[in-house]
């Protein structure tokens, strides 16, 4: 599934240019092709063409939320088995709740630090290749 053995495709949706600049950075240094969106819309367009092994969301975006972007991506067979992870600031037990009735897989509270998004990828990576 992944191009160059532990590589993945990874898909970075946030309108925060912080955000996105952090995840990419420290998702290269793990060896991971990285894909960034600013938002829903423009993920939309983007998961169809890159074909993410992962997605990480922002849940408080303008013009598409993540909730809603998570469930469109999740509504689309073709994508339904890539799984999704939320990002909030807040950690929140209703956000988690939210995010996994619309089915994201996961949970990451911003800032992350560079060793919980790898390990998140990791964790998501090991569990693609015990299906594949």
């Amino acid at each position: 599934m992944s191009t160059n053995g532990s590589g993945f495709k990874v898909l970075v949706i946030d309108d925060s240019n912080t955000i996105r600049r952090s995840a990419e950075i420290f998702l290269k240094q793990g060896g991971h092709e990285v894909m960034l969106a600013e938002d829903g819309f423009d993920a939309l367009a983007k998961v169809n063409d890159y074909l993410p092994n992962l997605i990480f969301c922002d849940i408080l975006m303008p013009r598409l939320d993540g909730y809603q972007t998570c469930a469109i991506i999740k509504r689309n067979a073709k994508f339904a088995s890539v799984p999704v992870v939320m990002l909030s600031s807040k950690d929140g037990v209703f956000d988690k709740a939210r995010g996994r009735m619309v089915g994201s897989q996961d949970y990451l509270t911003k800032p992350f630090t560079k060793d919980q998004l790898l390990q998140t990828v990791q964790q998501f990576g090991a569990i693609q290749q015990g299906v594949a």
